[in-house]
């Protein structure tokens, strides 16, 4: 009998979900698109019933019904969310507040700059790292002062893969690569909940339990198969975060292989061997057992392309939707002949804030460079090569801390420009890949739940079906360029950071 697995993932602008067989090919693939609401400047939600949940629902009723799959065919289902989100929900799981989202919600900013007093020298110790807006205890804190009521009507807080997983199963769970972004509320060692810190956060009872990102958390009740389309009784991931999907949808999972993933913002992860301490990074586990992993995001990539895409090229939009053109790809087009390095023009893509390796909530975006013979499209490549700046900033701390690097992975919507591509390959000076099957994180869950469902006996073996597909080699000509601007970037960013904390 033939036997499919599911896969959904909930991101910032969209969610995508896929039914692959025994063989980890595609049978169906959907998408369903959403807003992200930006209610004040640093506040960034998403309202998870309507999004996280009304998505999910959709997308695997969808699946069901344009495969014409039996949903008793359905052996497993893996998910993925937005990982380092809080949502306070109550004893029936209904949400009290939107979900604050990953580290583009920099609410928690005084929350950060109290914890940083009050310990002191042993923050880094304590969290593992420098606090910033990725870290959930924070935000959690942000709620207890900021809504009190909300905060003593909380039965749990949960992120993004947690809650999914809790409306499929009724358990509340969360994967130990996740857990590690609730530091310090969690005894990573011996997955337990820790007494110490706890009581200034929350209570134990308040958060889900730490299990493998590949363990079956439960089984769909009744009233999740009701509401989704899939068979009561269908086997559930505990799941994990969309960056940690995306990293197994590309074949990263060995010590050297790292991926770079051009979503809504930009997400690290570098495999390896051992455990590092790097306060400017988030060093941990992963989601394979016995691997470890340095991880980094910024807190701009796509998100700055749609900035620009609907302040700047107002006309392609309108274009769009006459003639079907795609925007963002006519963008690409009209940077192509712009030179490496724009001309001297140089962004800090600091828009909204900046996680990894600045960590700087208060961090502010800049043109540097202007002449009169720059135009838009100069601002445009200016402001794709910034990120590709702050993405070699990494691979130089990959370097400090003696990482190799040995593959290099690019999954997510920014491979589809191919001078962005290009570009990161260039400053970094070496070779990027891309994979043949990108649908992301979606993919990765699937095929994740494939393993965990007895198609596959072993990660290694899992490893043999993802194969690569682009190979983009470096043009050493504009390194020595991108090279020379990098360090003005850098400069930029420590000659300023006093001016740019005036506006908070």
């Amino acid at each position: 009998m033939k036997q499919y697995f599911m896969g959904i993932d909930i991101g910032t602008y969209e969610s995508k979900g896929v039914i692959i067989g025994s063989d980890c090919r595609v049978v169906s693939f959907s998408f369903e698109k959403h807003e992200l609401i930006n209610p004040k400047p640093g506040y960034f939600e998403h309202d998870a019933e309507k999004t996280w949940w009304g998505d999910f629902c959709t997308l695997s009723k969808r699946l069901i019904n344009e495969s014409g799959i039996d949903p008793k065919l359905i052996r497993c289902v893996g998910l993925s969310a937005l990982g380092c989100d809080c949502l306070p929900v109550d004893e029936n799981l209904k949400p009290l507040t939107n979900a604050i989202l990953y580290g583009i919600d920099c609410r928690s900013a005084n929350e950060i700059d109290y914890l940083n007093k009050l310990y002191g020298n042993r923050v880094k110790e304590i969290f593992g790292h420098e606090i910033c807006s990725s870290d959930i205890a924070p935000k959690i804190l942000w709620i207890k002062n900021n809504l009190p009521e909300i905060y003593k009507r909380a039965a749990k807080f949960l992120t993004g893969s947690s809650y999914l997983c809790a409306k499929l199963t009724g358990k509340y769970t969360i994967d130990k690569y996740l857990a590690e972004d609730f530091a310090p509320l969690y005894n990573l060692g011996d997955n337990s909940i820790s007494n110490e810190f706890c009581s200034m956060f929350c209570r134990p009872d308040q958060l889900a339990d730490i299990k493998q990102a590949t363990d079956i958390a439960g089984t769909v009740t009744a009233e999740a198969a009701r509401q989704t389309g899939l068979s009561f009784g269908t086997d559930v991931l505990v799941g994990t975060g969309d960056s940690g999907a995306e990293a197994v949808s590309t074949g990263v999972f060995c010590p050297g292989d790292v991926m770079i993933q051009m979503g809504s913002s930009c997400y690290f992860i570098c495999l390896c061997d051992r455990l590092i301490t790097e306060p400017r990074m988030w060093p941990g586990t992963f989601i394979i057992p016995e691997v470890f992993a340095v991880c980094a995001g910024t807190n701009t990539a796509g998100t700055l392309t749609r900035w620009f895409r609907d302040e700047l090229y107002h006309e392609l939009i309108e274009s769009e939707q006459s003639n079907g053109k795609n925007a963002y790809a006519e963008m690409a087009g009209d940077i192509e002949k712009i030179p490496a390095g724009s001309e001297g023009l140089i962004c800090l893509p600091y828009f909204a804030g900046e996680r990894t390796p600045l960590n700087d909530p208060f961090a502010k975006g800049m043109f540097f460079g202007l002449t009169l013979s720059h135009t838009r499209a100069h601002l445009y490549k200016a402001a794709l090569e910034g990120i590709g700046y702050t993405i070699a900033q990494h691979f130089d701390i990959f370097e400090e801390n003696s990482l190799p690097v040995k593959k290099i992975m690019a999954v997510g919507g920014g491979t589809k420009n191919k001078v962005w591509l290009q570009a990161v390959a260039d400053i970094l000076g070496r070779t990027v890949y891309t994979s043949k099957i990108t649908f992301g994180a979606a993919y990765g869950d699937a095929i994740m739940a494939a393993l965990s469902g007895g198609a596959y006996s072993s990660w290694e073996e899992l490893s043999k079906m993802i194969e690569p597909d682009l190979v983009i080699e470096p043009n050493m000509a504009a390194h020595i360029i991108y090279s020379r601007q990098k360090q003005i970037f850098s400069e930029l960013y420590n000659r300023n950071k006093d001016l740019m904390h005036e506006f908070k």
